[in-house]
């Protein structure tokens, strides 16, 4: 059986501060029911964007919330073509997300880097290869 990834889950501080980033990434982010402090969005790619305040705090005692201005992962968004990272980008930044890179001509991509509230570190690129379209 080969693996295949289903769910990137984010342990988030503050859950209304990152729906409102993720919303407006583009992303159709549900509310949490009931007020809850887990949020769920499948995307087209069939990946589904799990938010949570209280699961990594909850059940792993040896958890600490991410210092430090690090990271050691990223998660990448295909938002179209090299117009569309460049305003996606402007938008988050003129937002107040903290911008890690302006839209640029990497050795592979055009993309840009963004954190969300959490310090997530979000890559936006125009590469083909990231469209839930690529085969």
């Amino acid at each position: 059986m080969e693996l295949q990834l289903s769910m990137v889950v984010l342990e988030v501080a503050d859950i209304e501060a990152s729906l409102r980033f993720y919303r407006r990434l583009g992303l159709e982010m549900p509310d949490p029911v009931g007020g809850g402090t887990v949020v769920a969005h499948r995307m087209g790619s069939g990946v589904t964007l799990l938010l949570t305040t209280a699961f990594a705090s909850r059940y792993d005692p040896t958890w600490t919330p991410p210092s430090g201005g690090g990271y050691s992962q990223m998660l990448e968004f295909y938002v179209g073509d090299d117009d569309v990272v460049d305003s996606t980008w402007t938008d988050l930044v003129e937002a107040g997300y903290t911008g890690r890179m302006p839209p640029t001509r990497t050795i592979g991509p055009y993309a840009a880097l963004v954190e969300d509230p959490d310090g997530n570190v979000v890559l936006l690129t125009s590469d083909e290869a990231a469209s839930p379209d690529a085969t």
